[in-house]
């Protein structure tokens, strides 16, 4: 049985959401953040040494990164479901997908957080951040045009994963500007597997 430490408001939520989609059975422990600081409890370095969620236990071991996680379960019990055929054309940019979302799209949004956290709005940071962001989320909105996921009429684990930028980004900015995100991420949140999933932990931010 999977075990799944999940932390409110943070990328766990997405494994959660994954294992839903995929009506695979699992456990899951839930931790808060810490009120005053926002950081996940000590209770977290239990599971893991990072001390960060979400945290996959398996068969007595322990991973983080949430992109590793969704990597192993869909190679170990994904049969093939929320990924494109590996011989396929779909495969480069849901390649391309899955890995932006932990990094180049997430890069700028953990700027606005560090620059918020650390009063640096009003200098270079803010700004610099703020282009980023609409490099960024310029590039889903026009990836998304006459779609209806990601991949066209596939939906696979890059919309889950992706959809946490978003979803971010609502929150520290603003999606105003970009109606086929605002779109895209109605539909996710009609989907019954991530219904599913708000009743199981707290979704960031969710609509």
């Amino acid at each position: 049985m999977l075990k799944v430490h999940h932390l409110s408001d943070s990328r766990s939520q997405k494994v959660v959401w994954l294992l839903e989609e995929l009506g695979c059975p699992y456990d899951l422990v839930y931790h808060r953040r810490l009120p005053v600081t926002m950081l996940g409890p000590p209770a977290l370095k239990a599971a893991h040494p990072i001390g960060k969620a979400p945290v996959l236990e398996v068969e007595g071991r322990s991973i983080v990164e949430s992109g590793a996680i969704i990597d192993y379960i869909l190679l170990r019990h994904g049969q093939g479901r929320l990924m494109p055929d590996t011989d396929g054309p779909e495969l480069l940019p849901y390649l391309e997908w899955m890995n932006f979302a932990v990094s180049i799209g997430s890069n700028p949004i953990m700027m606005k957080v560090y620059a918020r956290a650390f009063g640096l709005e009003g200098t270079a940071l803010g700004p610099a951040a703020d282009a980023e962001l609409a490099l960024v989320l310029g590039y889903l909105d026009r990836s998304l045009r006459e779609k209806i996921y990601l991949l066209g009429d596939l939906f696979t684990a890059a919309d889950i994963q992706v959809s946490f930028v978003a979803e971010l980004a609502r929150a520290f900015a603003s999606i105003d500007d970009y109606p086929e995100i605002i779109a895209w991420l109605g539909r996710l949140h009609s989907r019954p597997g991530f219904q599913a999933s708000l009743t199981k932990g707290s979704y960031i931010y969710g609509a």
